[in-house]
């Protein structure tokens, strides 16, 4: 008895020794290899489809490796060239009618009526051409400071093309062996058969409706700001709606990085109502969209109530960054499913 004992504490104490070693040693790689799971699951169809014409699963694999590097590199590289061209064409096209125009916002009186408050209250002149070198001097600073970030984003750059390398390396293993990893990661849960296949079945909804999801929510948001910069005039409408739908899918800002600028562009010319109303539209329509629309679609497939699904998707974020809206609902949904076996588990001792 005691040496049985003896022998479940030590097996123990070094599964959770190697285990935790693990851990640090895969740390580095967990959101690329997420985004490697995420992605299988989603083209999972697609390489299965594969495989009743092409019986060799390696080649299947690099097809549907190659169409997804296709779909992410695709959008982003032709919106980066198109944006790239039209940031260029506004720097040319702006002359001296056009900076005129911008520095005419400091004959606006609610600007001007601030700015002589401001030097009322704090006793100092505040005269136009003093707040003309002061924004002078600011931005001489913001690029200074941008230029002295370069070599960090530099570094960035590599480590983002690093992790993409490591996810296209995951993904084309789990597509080619994705069987053998079925069938050991089953074998390693302590639960029925039924159980097994219900968290299976849970995993699959929560990425697939939470992707499919995300892309919803980022083509209506890409309407709507499409539209809304056609109405208000904006040059090249089509290109700000599809990099607004690009923007989605980024952490902390999103949309508010493209319809934001926008708005303070027209601040900046002077176009205060157009200003106002595209911040109107931008927090009431487009940022909106993503508040309410992502919960809706979730929650229909997963069965989650939209709270639940909404807290669980800007905690997620939160914690995980962009992978932690899928990391998060399902977190949440496998936390309820594993309360409901122990309910069940328990019930089963009692009886």
């Amino acid at each position: 008895m005691a040496t049985n004992r003896f022998y479940f504490i030590t097996m123990l104490a070094l599964v959770l020794v190697l285990g935790y070693l693990t851990f640090q040693i895969i740390k580095p790689f967990l959101a690329p290899l997420a985004w490697a799971i995420v992605l299988t699951i989603v083209f999972y169809p697609l390489y299965l489809y594969l495989l009743r014409y092409i019986k060799w699963k390696s080649v299947a694999s690099l097809v549907v490796l190659f169409v997804i590097i296709l779909l992410i590199l695709g959008p982003f590289s032709y919106t980066s060239y198109l944006l790239f061209n039209e940031i260029q064409a506004l720097s040319a096209s702006l002359g001296s009618e056009q900076l005129e125009s911008a520095k005419g916002i400091l004959h606006h009186p609610t600007i001007r009526s601030l700015l002589d408050r401001v030097s009322s209250a704090l006793n100092i002149s505040l005269s136009e051409a003093e707040v003309r070198k002061a924004f002078v001097s600011g931005i001489s600073r913001v690029g200074k400071d941008l230029l002295g970030r370069l070599p960090g984003g530099v570094g960035n750059l590599a480590s983002v093309v690093m992790d993409f390398v490591i996810m296209a390396f995951s993904i084309f293993f789990l597509l080619r062996d994705s069987a053998d990893f079925l069938v050991k990661g089953r074998d390693y849960l302590p639960f029925s058969p039924e159980q097994k296949e219900k968290l299976s079945g849970q995993i699959k909804d929560i990425v697939i409706s939470t992707i499919y999801g995300g892309v919803v929510v980022a083509i209506v948001q890409g309407i709507i700001g499409g539209i809304a910069y056609a109405l208000l005039g904006v040059h090249s409408p089509a290109l700000w709606g599809l990099t607004t739908a690009v923007a989605s899918f980024v952490p902390l800002l999103g949309t508010f990085a493209v319809w934001g600028a926008i708005t303070i562009y027209f601040l900046i010319m002077g176009m205060t109502g157009k200003a106002v109303i595209l911040l109107l539209v931008g927090v009431l329509g487009i940022s909106s969209v993503d508040n309410i629309l992502r919960p809706v679609l979730v929650g229909a497939r997963t069965r989650m109530h939209i709270l639940v699904i909404f807290f669980s998707v800007l905690g997620g974020i939160n914690l995980f960054g962009l992978i932690g809206f899928i990391i998060g609902p399902l977190v949440v949904a496998l936390f309820v499913s594993m309360v409901e076996i122990f309910r069940n588990f328990e019930g089963g001792l009692h009886a």
